[in-house]
Parts: C-alpha cells; sequence; structure tokens
C-alpha cells in the first residue's frame, strides 16, 4: 500500500524540555491510525508538527510524498485541532464560507461544499444560527465539517469525539469509516480506548516522547495470548507440566485450588497452536478440562501495561 505518512526520528525540543524524540512511523493509505498517550506525552507536538504548525527540531518527515511544510501536501490535508475557538457571531455557514474562501476555493464550490459537509456532521438545520448559540457538540461537529471543507486525502483528528454524547461519537465513528472506504487516510488522536479499538486498523503509543509500540491492532493485542482454563484435579505434577515451555499459570479470579476442586486458570502463551497441547497435557496429567478459552488483552489492557512502563 501507498505510504501516506512517514516520519524518520522526528523530534522536537523545547529548550531543555522535550516534546517528542526519535519518531518513526509509517501510515498507509487509507487506514484509520490511532495515537495514543497520556496527557503531555507528545501527541498534540507530534500531530503539530506533521500539520506545519511546528518546525522539528530534528529527524524528517513526509505528507502525501512530499516534505513537511510543502504547499501542495499542506492543501490535501484537514485538521481539527483539540482546543479550538470559532467566531460566535458568524453563522455556521458564513464561518465554513470564509475558511473556503482561505482554501481559495471558487464561490460555486464553496456553497455546494459547505453544503454537503453540514449534511455529512448533522448541522444543517443549525447552518443559519449564530455560532454563539451553538452547544459544545454542535461546535465540534462544525470544527470536522471545517476539516472536511477541503475534501483532504489525509484528515488529523486531534480528540474528535470529547463533547460529543455516545451518538455523536457513532456518527463520528461512521463518518471516519465512510471516509476510510472512500480511500482517505485519518489519522486520529484519542483517548477513547473503546472507540480506537473499534475502527483503528493501526495504533502507535506514546510515553514522555517516545513510541513505546506500534503496529496493526490486531497484532499488537495477540501478542501476549492468554488461555482461560476451568480445570479439575489441578496438582502441582499438572500445574508444571502446564507451566513447561516458558508458560505462565496464575489464577483467573480466586486463588488456584488443587486437588479435586474445580480451578479457573490463566495460561499465558506464545502462539495459538500451543492450545491443542494444553488440553491434552490436561487430560494425560490426570486432569479433568471443563472449558478452555482464548483471552487476549483489551487495548485497555495493553496501554496501562506500557504507560507504567511494562514491556518497554
Amino acid at each position: 500500500m501507498t505510504t501516506v505518512i512517514r516520519t524518520d526520528h522526528l523530534t522536537k525540543t523545547y529548550g531543555r524540555r522535550t516534546g517528542c524524540e526519535g519518531i518513526c512511523l509509517s501510515v498507509s493509505e487509507g487506514q484509520i491510525f490511532g495515537l495514543l498517550g497520556p496527557n503531555g506525552a507528545g501527541k498534540s507536538t507530534l500531530v503539530k508538527m506533521l500539520v506545519g504548525l511546528l518546525h522539528a527540531t530534528s529527524g524528517s518527515a513526509e505528507i502525501l510524498g512530499r516534505p513537511l511544510g510543502n504547499l501542495e501536501a499542506r492543501r490535501q490535508i484537514g485538521f481539527l485541532p483539540e482546543n479550538f475557538r470559532y467566531h460566535e457571531w458568524l453563522t455556521g455557514q458564513e464561518l465554513l464560507s470564509f475558511h473556503g474562501s482561505l482554501y481559495r476555493m471558487d464561490s460555486h464550490g464553496i456553497r455546494e461544499r459547505v453544503t454537503e459537509v453540514l449534511r455529512t456532521v448533522g448541522l444543517e438545520r443549525a447552518a443559519g444560527h449564530r455560532i454563539g448559540t451553538y452547544s459544545k457538540g454542535m461546535q465540534q461537529r462544525l470544527g470536522l465539517a471545517s476539516a472536511l471543507l477541503p475534501d483532504p486525502a489525509v484528515l488529523f483528528l486531534d480528540e474528535p469525539t470529547s463533547a460529543l454524547d455516545p451518538l455523536g461519537r457513532r456518527e463520528v465513528r461512521e463518518i471516519m469509516l465512510e471516509l476510510k472506504r472512500r480511500g482517505k487516510t485519518v489519522f486520529l488522536n484519542s483517548h477513547l480506548l473503546s472507540e480506537v479499538e473499534m475502527i483503528c486498523d493501526q495504533v502507535a503509543m506514546i510515553r514522555e516522547g517516545r513510541i513505546v509500540a506500534a503496529g496493526a491492532l490486531d497484532e499488537l493485542l495477540s501478542a501476549r495470548l492468554e488461555v482461560e482454563m476451568e480445570i479439575a484435579g489441578l496438582d502441582a505434577r499438572l500445574r508444571q507440566a502446564l507451566e513447561a515451555g516458558g508458560r505462565t499459570v496464575a489464577p483467573a479470579g480466586g486463588q488456584v485450588a488443587a486437588g479435586e476442586g474445580v480451578a479457573v486458570v490463566r495460561v499465558g502463551i506464545r502462539d495459538r497452536d500451543e492450545i491443542p497441547a494444553l488440553a491434552q497435557t490436561v487430560v494425560d496429567g490426570g486432569g479433568r478440562l471443563y472449558s478452555l478459552r482464548p483471552v487476549r488483552d483489551s487495548l485497555e489492557d495493553l496501554f496501562v501495561d506500557l504507560m507504567k512502563g511494562g514491556g518497554s
């Protein structure tokens, strides 16, 4: 697939303080890419460099095959910042028309496109109302409409659903998925892990300015696969057999029982192909297997572990 965003050891420092350091990422065309990290981790610094609002201290990056700051590339970028403020005395339609003129769109193109993006974000009925009367959620939608105005090839969204109710969040997710279906690339900065898990193809996690994990979401979540097993007759010898090859055995809620009692344990494995052998180990060891269920980490589990320093 065509690489749309590429960074090579991209670094930004503010005097003695580091915003982000040594960022190496690759985002392909038609993907939804999620950037995750706690407050102050460097997410906004990275996004601002990519959209041309900050100059990198060192390293390099390309957007759509062109270096950062290239005007032709910037014409194909849409950006919704996290904290934006619009002119409260303008109507939603007036604001978008003004932004259309900044994009140097012709008057006919502006009218058509403004109507289209207002319909996309569900604000067509409020188009003639002053922005000062909009709720926070409506203003968030207006910001998304502004980012969509130039029909960008790459869309950078910084916390696009932070002010929306559950219905509004679903609608924004559907917009992002529709953009993906149309071959657009979405770079999503969000703290809503469940949302990222639902729609992102790839993710990167940043801590203290450095990327600590990056890759396809499914691969990251399956890297630490566990199997939950309900076993009767789990004695010390059987447990030792399950732990062979460096596997881990831990209780899944409650204490691991021994003897004839039924124990529920989680066994850490490296690959799904180990699962049949685990079942056979229980049978050969004299245990009785009542259930076996593969369990993988949630994105929240992985995120919390990495932000605490695990896996780094």
